[in-house]
């Protein structure tokens, strides 16, 4: 292996290290052992050099961030505010890294996930807002919508589960529907997170060859992967189209997953003006004793085995 190789191969190393290092919880330091790696350097994988955030300088920001959200859930709970916030963009775009950092330190009876699922045989026969309507926030709750009724713009689109007659219709009215939902008090904010093609192709192929992700690629995904120029058409004309005043979108470069997620979060922040709410300090009762009480026994077979 020559120089040049060399360098390739130890750059590729970091860039699958650090993809499977993104995939554990922060809270956890692990070393990656080499044959985690083994299953991935025989792979010829395309990828671009990005240079990504120092790891601890990451989570310091991560969990400074995410103290500023557990201040802004407590003020729209408060407040009795109804935010409503769309994550949408290419498949494997890290749409549901930045969502997991978002939730990942709030009340989920406060923030809470809405992801549907393709609509049934029902559900195609409705208005086509009806069944995003039924999520969204009452007074005190965030909704984040990890894809949203933009799903008509672009999978429904160039996979051709829609008629261009209802593109066009969906084009016509979501920029009312939209209006509607900020004239009703509901604080709405749209993100689109960009990547490159070979990002994608990187992601893609990290997730087709590690058992922790496979999940994450459906069939339909690895379909869209061979229609790359017709999203972007798609992608280009859906935010031409529904970029308005009232909910304007806001692009996420996110070919770094950790700078993408922090920048997101950022934004977030000063979409919804909070202030820290005072919360009176909690002092535990004293405890109390009965002793006619006697603890029952529990029978040993009622225990999970202690196998660690």
């Amino acid at each position: 292996m020559n120089e040049a190789d060399k360098s390739d191969d130890h750059a590729l190393r970091e860039l699958i290290g650090a993809d499977l290092q993104d995939g554990l919880d922060e809270e956890i330091e692990l070393e990656l052992e080499d044959h985690q790696y083994g299953q991935f350097r025989d792979l010829k994988i395309p990828h671009q050099h990005v240079p990504s955030m120092d790891r601890t300088h990451y989570f310091k920001e991560l969990l400074r961030l995410q103290g500023e959200l557990v201040k802004l859930q407590d003020w729209v709970q408060h407040n009795k505010l109804k935010v409503v916030v769309v994550f949408e963009g290419r498949d494997s775009a890290g749409k549901g890294g930045v969502i997991k950092r978002i939730t990942q330190r709030l009340n989920p009876r406060v923030c809470r996930i809405a992801a549907l699922p393709a609509p049934n045989e029902r559900e195609r026969t409705q208005w086509y807002f009806q069944r995003y309507v039924a999520h969204l926030p009452a007074g005190g709750e965030i909704v984040l919508f990890d894809r949203s009724w933009y799903n008509r713009a672009g999978v429904e689109r160039v996979m051709g589960f829609a008629t261009e007659d209802q593109v066009e219709e969906f084009f016509r009215s979501v920029p009312e529907f939209e209006r509607m939902l900020v004239r009703s008090g509901i604080i709405l904010v749209k993100y689109w997170f960009s990547i490159t093609d070979e990002e994608q192709q990187f992601r893609f192929l990290m997730r087709i060859h590690d058992p922790l992700k496979q999940w994450k690629l459906s069939p339909m995904d690895v379909q869209s992967r061979s229609r790359w120029e017709h999203y972007t058409k798609a992608k280009e004309e859906m935010l031409h189209r529904t970029h308005i005043r009232e909910a304007p979108w806001w692009v996420v470069e996110a070919v770094d997953k950790k700078r993408a997620r922090l920048n997101c979060i950022a934004h977030l922040l000063t979409q919804v003006p909070y202030r820290e709410i005072g919360h009176e300090p909690v002092v535990l009762p004293a405890r109390t004793y009965d002793p006619a009480y006697h603890r029952e026994r529990i029978p040993p077979e009622m225990y999970v085995p202690e196998r660690f």
